[in-house]
């Protein structure tokens, strides 16, 4: 069981720090300082090398966005703080949260809780190369709570659009990144910081495998881009782990993620994900990272196709069409090829005997949901 400080700039979702806020003592000095943001002026020379001329290519592509914090969200943070402050809907404070300029005509890939945790009207604001800025209003909102991950939409033409790696090109550990984003403050907007991949396929508290950096990531930085070294896009920063003696574990969406939630979106204006209809449980060695090749329980079964095929609360799933699934985030991942209405055969385990199940999959807003284990539940 993860025992973490959580400190006032933190949303939590178990045990994990969401980086689109800011302390609630920042939102008030930054309501109340009435400061005028001028962007940096960002200038690549011919002979400038290195992270210099990627940061100047990329930041115009990048955007802050502000809003007034839901009541929700300042209460969220004072709970998890310990901090006893009344909200106050006369002087909320404010939100900060960072995107991604996706297409010339105004979409931005965000992250799902930065534009969750604020009231409508949010802004958000562009710079060029030149350093000049404009403030758009938020016209459109799509979000994907489940891959946290966001579509704004501001009425604005000629936009610099951010290029995402393609899919042949796989994240390795040890590959050099930059992160970019808002921490904290407008005044901070485009802050770049450097590091590396430190791991792949990471399944912390996510329903698909996220990268693994020590660029540092600080509230704000949500929605922010982590680049690589040819200046293109690896992935949507979206969390960190923060606890005393823990440093520089930073979490990012990979862009083959991002890609398919973002074409899902603009395609239904929500993620049509392909399910079995099932709460799976996974084994403890899975729950607590180990490597494994313990199969999936069955622990209820929702969906008409999968009562149909004969499956029953306790069987055990070890296979989707030839393909090994050992966690929920394994079949995540593997569904993300199929759409609701396909069939697939699973190799099971049933009364003691393997058998084979067809199953037709559902649609679900959410995914296969994974039960808790007692070795998830507590502990020292």
């Amino acid at each position: 069981m993860k025992k973490l400080h959580i400190p006032v700039t933190a949303l939590v979702i178990a045990g994990v720090t969401l980086i689109g806020s800011v302390p609630l003592a920042t939102f008030a000095s930054a309501a109340a300082s009435g400061y005028t943001y001028t962007a940096p002026h960002l200038r690549a020379s011919s002979t400038s090398a290195g992270y210099t001329k990627i940061i100047a290519r990329i930041s115009p592509s990048v955007v802050g966005i502000v809003g007034v914090p839901t009541k929700e969200a300042y209460l969220a943070e004072s709970a998890a703080s310990g901090d006893d402050s009344k909200y106050n809907p006369d002087d909320p404070g404010i939100a900060f949260g960072s995107g991604v300029i996706i297409s010339k005509d105004g979409w931005i890939v965000t992250n799902a809780h930065v534009i969750a945790n604020m009231e409508d009207g949010a802004k958000v604001i562009t710079s060029d190369a030149t350093g000049h800025n404009k403030t758009y209003i938020v016209q459109e909102v799509y979000s994907d709570t489940v891959s946290d991950l966001a579509l704004v939409k501001i009425n604005a033409t000629g936009l610099q659009t951010a290029s995402f790696v393609s899919s042949a090109q796989k994240p390795e550990v040890g590959q050099q990144v930059i992160a970019i984003g808002t921490p904290l403050s407008l005044s901070l907007r485009n802050t770049a910081t450097a590091g590396i991949i430190s791991g792949v396929n990471r399944a912390v508290d996510a329903s698909y495998y996220l990268l693994q950096t020590d660029a540092a990531i600080n509230p704000g930085n949500s929605g922010g881009p982590l680049i690589n070294m040819d200046g293109k896009v690896v992935g949507i920063n979206t969390m960190k782990y923060e606890a005393v003696g823990v440093d520089n574990l930073g979490f990012t969406i990979p862009a083959n993620t991002v890609q398919y939630i973002i074409k899902q979106l603009f395609a239904y204006g929500e993620v049509r994900r392909a399910s079995l209809g099932l709460e799976l449980k996974e084994s403890d060695d899975a729950l607590i990272g180990m490597p494994t090749n313990d199969a999936l329980t069955v622990a209820a079964v929702h969906s008409a196709g999968a009562k149909k095929a004969g499956i029953k609360e306790g069987d055990i799933l070890y296979s989707v069409n030839g393909k090994r699934v050992h966690t929920v985030v394994d079949l995540n991942e593997l569904f993300r090829s199929y759409k609701p209405g396909d069939k697939v055969k699973l190799v099971m385990q049933s009364a003691g005997d393997i058998v084979t199940r067809t199953v037709q999959l559902t649609q679900s807003q959410t995914t296969d949901a994974v039960v808790p284990t007692e070795a998830d539940a507590g502990g020292e």
